[in-house]
């Protein structure tokens, strides 16, 4: 395919000599004319090993030129990938300034061009970058998005050092797609990287970056602070993560990485408690460690919001454990829910099979007797007792007959789902929100 290349920085440079290594013909367009002047004597602009050697050979074999023309670069490419800077503000804005500049360019380009062009951001920006920028150029080209030009989200996962390596082997390709057709011409620059090709919506594919990114610096801290308390208890912080990272189950795992409830039960709130009392007590500054509580309180209280939200009532609740398939009150978040909708004068029922049985006979029998009575006068032994009762249901933990009586509701109750418990949320036909999706 043919292929401008917008912005010869860092993912530009390596782009246009990776896609031209590709086979495609490659147009690297930067209004740096000393930029342009260096690729097309075969130089690299940047420090990359490997990336001189490649760019010399895509000049050598005439699949990449540079230029500052962007109107020859677009009447001349199928599909433009916009690599400019997005530099952060002092606030911690992002600057957007030089996406949408190319978004004029190649809209005022493409109203001389007769041919069908994908417009690609992959510079990293935040959802609805895309959308301002689609816009842009159909205003200025006069032409209507999905019928005579393209566009796509496209982020990029290269480090700096590696990015070669990374180019032909990344974790993923990422396509947000504007529309199917939009995606079919980038899927097909992509049709020779061996990595998983991902196709979604472009807000989705805008935010992929962000969330890998802030996971990585996430990770970076925590491990430092570990290492911090480590180093005062006399422990070999990096003997400690070595074991931590061999746990692929759930340390480094998808498990526990799915937007739900907050945490609850008898481990980790002890332990998040436990690990921060004692960094307090070394005088260690430890802001992540120290968040994860607060954090926590602040999810609860934002899925309280949610019902008080819905200016109803009367409330049925499916699940009061702190997870599915347990009894285990003990911290559980649902608890805290209940105390704070009472207090507030709701009207609730709750059903929880495995609580309910704990009540009769089981390990928490004393607990729910002695410490939470007042809760437990509201509990029932029948879910459709709850769904009957309920204006709006609050879907508490991941018991599969929640799940099941999800989909035979009648469409005037208002289900609140806590946990996510159904992938298709599309089988509900009552109304339906999620506490973050």
């Amino acid at each position: 395919m043919r292929i401008a290349v917008f912005g010869l920085g860092y993912v530009g440079c390596i782009s246009a000599a990776c896609f031209a290594r590709e086979g495609h013909q490659v147009i690297g367009v930067d209004v740096n004319a000393d930029k342009v002047d260096m690729i097309n004597a075969g130089k690299s602009p940047i420090v990359e090993p490997g990336l001189d050697e490649a760019i010399q050979e895509a000049i050598a074999g005439g699949r990449l030129r540079a230029t500052t023309d962007f109107k020859d670069a677009v009447l001349h490419s199928d599909i433009s990938l916009v690599c400019v800077g997005t530099p952060s503000g002092k606030n911690g804005s992002v600057h957007l300034d030089f996406i949408f500049r190319v978004a004029e360019q190649i809209g005022d380009a493409l109203k001389e061009a007769n041919h069908y062009h994908v417009f690609v951001i992959r510079s990293t920006v935040l959802p609805g970058t895309h959308e301002k920028a689609r816009e842009i150029i159909a205003e200025r080209s006069g032409k209507k998005p999905g019928e005579e030009f393209g566009a796509c989200s496209n982020p990029e996962f290269l480090r700096e050092g590696s990015a070669l390596k990374d180019f032909y082997a990344p974790p993923f390709t990422v396509i947000g797609e504007m529309d199917t057709k939009s995606g079919d011409y980038l899927a097909e620059i992509y049709k020779n990287i061996d990595a998983p090709l991902v196709r979604t919506d472009v807000k989705v594919a805008e935010l992929v970056k962000y969330a890998n990114n802030v996971f990585h610096a996430m990770k970076v801290a925590f491990g430092n602070e570990m290492g911090t308390i480590c180093k005062a208890e006399g422990v070999d912080s990096h003997k400690l993560m070595e074991i931590f990272c061999m746990d692929h189950k759930l340390n480094l795992s998808p498990y526990y990485l799915k937007p739900g409830f907050a945490f609850g039960g008898s481990c980790l709130p002890k332990d998040v408690r436990a690990i921060t009392y004692r960094a307090r007590e070394k005088d260690l500054d430890l802001p992540l460690l120290n968040s994860l509580m607060p954090s926590n309180v602040s999810h609860v209280q934002r899925s309280i919001d949610l019902v008080i939200g819905q200016g109803k009532k009367k409330i049925g609740i499916l699940g009061l454990s702190f997870k599915g398939n347990t009894d285990d009150l003990r911290e559980s978040p649902m608890v805290d829910v209940v105390e704070t909708l009472l207090g507030k004068g709701y009207d609730i029922r709750i059903y929880d099979r495995n609580v309910h049985l704990a009540k009769l006979f089981g390990a928490n029998k004393e607990y729910i007797n002695e410490k939470i009575p007042h809760i437990s006068n509201l509990m029932v032994a029948d879910i459709d007792e709850a769904v009957a009762h309920g204006e709006v249901l609050i879907i508490g933990n991941h018991s599969k007959e929640f799940s099941e009586k999800l989909k035979q509701l009648p469409s005037d109750k208002m289900v609140i789902d806590f946990v996510r418990i159904l992938k298709d949320t599309s089988e509900v036909s009552s109304e339906y929100d999620g506490l973050c999706w």
